[in-house]
């Protein structure tokens, strides 16, 4: 713990010195930061001692917890061992390669090469660059057109951003770049209204098909899309949704784009979220939960038919990075790995976890202002809404997600807004008792955020 005077000399330090991500600096300045100080378990401390019950895994990564001395362990060794050489000028380490050998083996059949980069960002940036490649040299360099979806979040780099469906984002940097195309979300509680929610992500995902048709087919390279939305609200397709969407993409032989980032490496009781809505995609970024976030890793699985192309026909690929396998980043991404197999957690997380999880975090739908409590895998959220059986939303300016938050914090627990949504994704190794812990303090924080709306 630090004195008060101690936290407040590190807050005046962040205010005249660090520009945070996403982050209006003026109400930060007003308000002041928390500093974190700890991590144990699923738990995180802030310098004043108070401790808090971290239901986003840090921003979805840490998958296994804070302090897991194996992933400690393997960045010390690696450290000493060789604590960095690029992959360029035809070098490389151990520590990419066996990396690059674990992940190809827990991914779905057809993939037998992976990209590294240091981000999702930067993974989702590769992406663009491979698929407009992959049609160039099978001669239909035309073909540069990516569809993606409203409201999805790719990442924060110009192309990237790009990929992303939200235009506050746009707006700041004139973008899109050339060639990125959006199509509505499958998000039934916001958009389908009294539409049968199998019906509506069939009406939905055929927008692909309507959007391919209107551009012209030899003009479009690939969908990309999120298993689930994260960061746009925990958004879950029905369903219909991606069989649909699987359908479509084959008909038209597009390439298909799953951004695991989030829903990698257990979040959904598989290794990768397509698995669990049984899709094939041709290529998956990565990034967070591979490394637990113990260390900055992300890259690109690329499937055999966008791979074996690149490698039979390329030549040189103008594309990479600096740390791209960096090898420390590499080592702890395998311990993760192992200790993931090792201790089954994906298996666990199926059989045990996401169950108890989806009966509490249903629990929470009897909240009078709560219009939905859904969930998928150790994804969860909750809409708040000032009338559940019309839906109707509160106005915008009273900012109930943000206070629902911040009385989160205050309660002990890390929760997300987004917009009147409130989001979480725990750790895979959290426990029953700390489920009930989590979902009895989300209750106790939206009751004082109606409490708090009525004084």
């Amino acid at each position: 713990m630090l004195t008060p005077d101690e936290i407040e000399r590190w807050q005046d330090l962040d205010r005249r010195h660090y520009l945070h991500p996403f982050t209006d600096h003026s109400e930060l300045g007003a308000r002041g930061t928390r500093l974190i100080e700890r991590g144990d378990g699923v738990y995180i401390q802030e310098a004043s001692g108070h401790r808090l019950l971290d239901a986003m895994s840090g921003l979805w990564c840490v998958n296994l917890g804070y302090g897991r001395q194996e992933l400690i362990d393997a960045a010390c060794h690696q450290l000493q061992q060789l604590p960095f050489y690029n992959s360029f000028f035809q070098c490389t380490h151990s520590p990419a390669i066996r990396l690059a050998e674990q992940l190809c083996a827990v991914a779905p059949p057809g993939f037998s090469r992976v990209f590294f980069t240091n981000s999702g960002s930067e993974a989702n940036d590769t992406v663009i660059r491979m698929v407009r490649y992959y049609w160039a040299l099978q001669g239909q360099p035309e073909r540069q057109v990516i569809i993606a979806r409203r409201n999805a979040y790719h990442g924060s780099t110009v192309g990237a951003a790009s990929l992303c469906g939200m235009p506050w984002m746009h707006a700041q940097a004139g973008l899109p770049i050339p060639g990125i195309v959006h199509i509505e979300q499958p998000y039934a509680f916001g958009l389908a209204g009294n539409q049968d929610p199998a019906e509506f992500g069939r009406v939905v995902a055929r927008q692909l098909d309507t959007a391919i048709r209107d551009l012209g087919p030899g003009r479009v390279a690939a969908f990309i899309a999120e298993p689930v939305q994260g960061a746009g609200g925990a958004i879950i397709p029905p369903d219909t949704y991606w069989p649909e969407i699987q359908r479509i993409c084959d008909a038209h032989g597009i390439l298909l784009v799953a951004d695991e980032v989030i829903t990698g490496f257990g979040r959904l009781g598989q290794w990768f979220g397509s698995q669990h809505y049984g899709i094939r995609p041709d290529l998956m970024p990565f990034a967070k939960g591979v490394t637990s976030g113990y260390q900055p890793l992300g890259g690109v699985l690329v499937g055999d038919r966008v791979a074996d192309v690149l490698v039979a026909k390329g030549g040189e690929f103008f594309h990479g990075f600096t740390y791209s396998g960096h090898p420390v980043a590499c080592a702890v991404a395998s311990a993760t790995l192992e200790v993931l197999q090792r201790e089954r957690l994906i298996e666990r997380a199926r059989e045990q976890v996401i169950p108890a999880f989806a009966a509490r975090w249903q629990a929470l739908a009897d909240h009078p202002n709560v219009g939905e409590a859904r969930s998928v895998g150790l994804i969860g959220a909750l809409e708040l809404v000032r009338d559940r059986a019309g839906r109707q939303r509160f106005a915008k300016e009273l900012k109930v997600g943000e206070r629902c938050r911040d009385l989160c914090i205050e309660q002990g627990l890390v929760m997300r807004a987004v917009g009147d949504t409130m989001i979480v994704a725990p750790p895979l190794v959290i426990t029953e008792p700390q489920l009930d812990e989590l979902v009895e303090k989300a209750r106790r924080a939206v009751d004082l955020t109606i409490r708090s709306l009525r004084a």
